[in-house]
């Protein structure tokens, strides 16, 4: 297996091209002409005293600068460090904060900085030095200054921080080959062609399913990207559909709400757009909902979208990104399940979807080449049969090497050569079934009750901000476990919301919510890459720091 970066040498020879959608006006470059300019950098770096095996930190948006510089680190042969910007104006002090820890935690040679963001690093006494990205790429090196390093398969690659979206972040060790074995098996799963795909994304490059997925993989394969900001998706989600549309694209990605987003955007088009060229719109990185995909297909019609083009998946930074695939326009596929079974006895047992307990979840396709899963017992690690409900466990060529100076959190992590994901699922029809995480799960009467769930009926009340609820478990009476939900609204009417809130959370999981409490918009927790953070909303809301709208008790 060659190296990353010989791929990318190898790409930078082809006519494959990168299309920045940032600004006014977009700008395209091959990526021989990114190569170019990354290779000038990375003489710059090494000017810098950056040699193979330092780790770089790298904070910026998305923009053509960024790519280059990233580049320009592993041509160094160093390790990327791609540090996550703030979701929310509120939350400055603690991207500082955070951002200082992350740089800390992955023993940082040195930091590449936006010369707009450099304000927020204040450096201390023992801290790395900080270079401006825009300083980097106007320097005095040329290409032809830069000396090429001898690159190795086990060189570590990216140091990839989880979200942090259940516990504090760690740095997931993702080695040059682990990363290249998992490129290999998304090209191979999603029958991907470099000469005729075009890939088309706004997800945040400090994310796996950004940076791995929508930025290595055309970057190393030579394939057409058309590339956007977060921040231009969030403003404006009809982009995204008219990125696809002007440019044809072929493959693109994420999570449900961007969906429910882009739904919205297509129904208020007034303009018919061309969305019969996609053939992968991979939905992932938090629970597929069925509703909202059919209704995403539903708004899509008119637009071309042909239905078979979805495609629920299932990654993991832990594996590289890419973890279960379906096979490419056979569209969403799901299983209906007594949910009652599910939840007491763990088991996946089907019923017709007029059942009083149905259950619809979505199968996220099978093991990309490469990878093995298995469903374990939590409890004793005994392996289980089809559809019984356990821990989701997987091995093979994309597995992390572990958690980068965190031994405590590798025993964990491990059963053997089995990578422990912390998920619930099960197998049914070959096809792995996503049930939620281990951590979040509240226990109610015997009840495995999946927060999920409660999110999912909660957020389609008129008056909730969809994709900003958070349940979790609370000490109910006799200390045993029980529901307490915490929503996003601008509602005037709060009581009646509430109200609305505690008959939504009966009516999907069969118990009372113990308190729902109504909080301002833009306060719930979430992580770099829009997760809920559910551990941390429940810290907030014991220490009676959560920024309530008005708090009705059941």
């Amino acid at each position: 297996m060659d190296t990353i970066v010989t791929r990318i040498e190898h790409a930078a020879k082809g006519q494959g091209t990168v299309t920045f959608m940032t600004g006014d006006q977009p700008e395209t470059k091959t990526w021989g002409q990114v190569h170019n300019e990354a290779r000038a950098m990375a003489a710059a770096l090494q000017t810098r005293s950056v040699n193979r095996g330092d780790h770089v930190a790298v904070l910026g948006p998305t923009t053509a600068t960024l790519v280059t510089a990233m580049q320009a680190v592993w041509l160094c042969g160093a390790t990327l460090v791609v540090l996550p910007l703030p979701m929310r104006l509120a939350s400055l002090e603690d991207f500082s904060s955070s951002t200082r820890n992350r740089i800390r935690l992955a023993d940082s040679a040195c930091v590449l900085v936006d010369s707009d963001l450099a304000p927020f690093l204040t450096t201390e006494e023992g801290d790395p030095p900080v270079y401006l990205m825009d300083d980097l790429a106007d320097a005095a090196e040329t290409a032809d200054d830069f000396v090429r390093p001898d690159y190795h398969h086990d060189d570590l690659f990216v140091l990839q921080f989880t979200s942090g979206s259940t516990s504090e972040p760690k740095g997931v060790q993702l080695p040059n080959q682990l990363v290249a074995a998992n490129l290999d098996a998304i090209i191979g799963a999603a029958e991907v062609v470099p000469e005729e795909d075009v890939m088309v994304s706004w997800l945040p490059l400090y994310h796996d399913m950004g940076l791995v997925g929508f930025c290595i993989l055309p970057m190393s394969a030579g394939i057409d990207l058309v590339l956007g900001a977060p921040q231009d998706f969030l403003g404006s989600p009809r982009r995204w559909m008219e990125w696809i549309s002007a440019y044809g694209g072929t493959a693109t990605a994420g999570p449900n709400f961007s969906y429910v987003l882009a739904t919205r955007a297509l129904n208020r088009s007034k303009e018919i757009l061309d969305l019969s060229s996609l053939r992968i719109a991979l939905n992932g990185a938090e629970p597929v909902d069925p509703a909202s995909v059919r209704e995403f297909i539903k708004a899509g019609e008119r637009h071309g979208l042909r239905p078979g083009a979805i495609f629920p998946a299932f990654g993991m930074a832990e594996v590289g990104i890419a973890g279960s695939f379906p096979k490419p326009m056979t569209g969403m596929e799901t299983d209906t399940v007594d949910a009652e079974l599910l939840e007491l006895e763990h088991r996946a047992v089907n019923v017709a979807a007029d059942h009083k307990n149905a259950r619809e979840i979505v199968k996220l396709g099978t093991a990309v080449p490469g990878l093995e899963m298995r469903i374990c017992d939590p409890k004793n690690g005994s392996t289980l049969g089809d559809r019984e409900v356990g821990e989701l466990q997987i091995r093979g060529t994309s597995v992390t090497t572990g958690y980068y100076h965190r031994p405590e959190a590798n025993d964990d992590l491990f059963a053997g050569d089995w990578l422990r994901t912390g998920d619930l699922a099960y197998m049914a029809d070959g096809q792995m079934v996503m049930c939620g995480r281990i951590k979040d799960l509240i226990i109610v009467g015997g009840r495995n009750v999946y927060p999920q769930d409660i999110e999912r009926a909660v957020g389609q009340l008129d008056g909730i901000r969809t994709g900003n609820v958070i349940a979790f478990s609370v000490e109910g009476r006799g200390g045993k476990e029980a529901v307490a939900v915490v929503a996003e609204t601008r509602a005037e009417d709060q009581q009646a919301l509430a109200a609305a809130v505690h008959h939504a959370v009966v009516e999907s999981v069969g118990v009372p919510a113990k308190e729902v409490i109504l909080v301002k918009p833009g306060t719930l927790p979430k992580t770099s890459s829009g997760k809920l953070q559910r551990a941390h909303c429940k810290t907030l809301y014991l220490g009676h720091q959560l920024e309530l709208v008005e708090t009705q008790m059941a």
